[in-house]
């Protein structure tokens, strides 16, 4: 999907306008002040403006992004262009253990309730305008703790210093700032405008097609580790210890010390190739946790709430008559829907507390990718009450998807079989807002990016009737996502 470019030559369009920078300036007035009666001792300003339609977020965070510094990208491309991109960290809410998810809630909720910003009717516009907090959840409640994890909690997410939201053509820029007792509010309004006089408007960058050098792609672990893992993992579900559990596998691609793999390039392609999935990077000091995950984990809107349940694949076919085969197969397919309504009714079960309904479509569908099929299943909720977007997600994560079932019994299996830290794969990631409304994907079809060293993660599920062989078929099919663009 083409963008609009800006010309260059353009004045910039992030520079703030009189009445905004007014504005902004009486929000940080406001939030010293609270400030000083706040009992945390800080207090969120920010101010949301209108940018040129054109503006890429993306591309514009990619751009502007200081050296180390953390950033956040989400898209959803076939969703109405629907984008949010940060830059910066003026807050983090971080936590690890069983409660971290409500842990990190509270958190943002305090900070919201004392937030001085502009105050509107959200409807029509962007999902994701206007203060935000951005980040993700590793897959265990103490996941990430080997090195390549470092930065990326178990619980972590990030107020960003400038966001910017996109629906359609709607495009809105949030700067953000956290006021303490004492401070200048002309010091930090000083230090917002000459953060949008570093924003820059490009492209974002090109995978090179022919590059210098030989690149490695080898397992963490040798498939016969896995093949023995699956093996295994059946014969604990024949001897009815449990229902399933979903085993991941890693794989590394080096390009050698020549040269760095390209977060932006490859989300750049990323967004290009899976305009359907949820097209994510987080960038946390020199290493960028990006994807293209199919799965929605959770998203609520005041007391909306949807979900989808995503389990049971196979190829895609060149052949439209081959593809349609495939996908008629995997619906007819015992082991699949079988697998499909164990994670069903787990959703539907998790749920049911904080709702008045819980509706599940009959007959799961399928839902084609660039690269694979997968049988889904669309849930809503109506909710009985508030429950904000990030325990929402706490409640359902991991899913049958992504864990297993019963997920006491699963839980100590799965790294005893893996052999490997999953750190944020399979772990939820998005965004809440001052409404505790947001959106968390699954991340899923993922790699973490660090130099010329890309870790990629693939898993699937396996039960009764799972074959060891076409299992590890079924991750290297998953891995195409991300292997041949990493592997130029």
């Amino acid at each position: 999907m083409g963008e609009a470019v800006l010309s260059l030559a353009t004045p910039s369009p992030f520079a703030l306008a009189p009445a905004d920078r007014l504005r902004l300036r009486g929000h940080l007035e406001d939030a010293i002040r609270r400030a000083r009666q706040s009992r945390s001792g800080c207090v969120l300003a920010a101010v949301t403006v209108r940018l040129d339609p054109r503006v890429d977020p993306t591309a514009v965070v990619v751009a502007s992004r200081r050296e180390e510094e953390p950033w956040f990208v989400l898209e959803q491309p076939d969703r109405e262009r629907s984008a949010l991109a940060t830059l910066g960290c003026v807050q983090a809410l971080e936590a690890d253990g069983p409660d971290r998810f409500r842990t990190v809630a509270a958190r943002w909720r305090r900070l919201a309730a004392e937030a001085c910003c502009d105050t509107h009717d959200d409807r029509g516009h962007p999902r994701g305008c206007g203060p935000v907090a951005v980040g993700g959840f590793a897959f265990a409640d103490a996941g990430g703790q080997s090195p390549h994890w470092n930065g990326y909690a178990p619980a972590s997410l990030h107020v960003p210093e400038v966001a910017i939201a996109r629906r359609d053509d709607d495009v809105r820029m949030t700067l953000h700032a956290l006021a303490r007792p004492g401070a200048d509010a002309d010091a930090l309004l000083a230090a917002l405008e000459a953060r949008c006089a570093e924003l820059r408007v490009a492209p974002l960058p090109l995978l090179d097609p022919d590059p210098a050098g030989r690149v490695r792609v080898v397992s963490a672990m040798p498939p016969e580790h896995y093949e023995g893992a699956v093996a295994r993992a059946v014969e604990q579900i024949r001897a009815r210890k449990l229902d399933k559990v979903v085993l991941a596998r890693e794989v590394q691609v080096h390009t050698g010390r020549a040269r760095r793999h390209d977060a932006g390039a490859v989300l750049g392609v990323l967004r290009e190739a899976f305009p359907s999935c949820y097209v994510f990077a987080v960038g946390r000091g020199e290493s960028t946790f990006l994807a293209a995950s199919p799965e929605l984990l959770v998203r609520r809107d005041g007391l909306r709430a949807g979900t989808l349940a995503l389990a049971g694949s196979t190829r895609r076919s060149a052949d439209p008559a081959v593809d349609d085969h495939l996908g008629e197969q995997l619906l007819r397919s015992e082991k699949d829907r079988g697998e499909q309504a164990i994670v069903t009714r787990r959703i539907e079960r998790a749920l049911k507390p904080v709702a008045l309904w819980v509706t599940a479509a009959d007959e799961p569908q399928v839902v084609r990718m660039a690269n694979i099929q997968h049988l889904a299943t669309p849930i809503r909720a109506q909710l009985a009450q508030r429950v904000p977007a990030v325990e929402l997600a706490g409640m359902l994560h991991p899913t049958p998807a992504v864990g297993g079932e019963p997920w006491a019994d699963a839980r100590p299996l799965i790294p005893t079989l893996e052999g490997m830290d999953r750190g944020w794969y399979a772990g939820p990631v998005g965004w809440t807002d001052l409404n505790e409304d947001g959106e968390f994907c699954v991340a899923l079809r993922c790699a973490l990016l660090d130099g010329p060293l890309a870790r990629c993660f693939a898993g699937v599920g396996v039960v009764r009737d799972s074959d060891p062989a076409s299992e590890l078929a079924e991750t290297e099919t998953k891995l195409q996502a991300l292997l041949p663009v990493l592997a130029l």
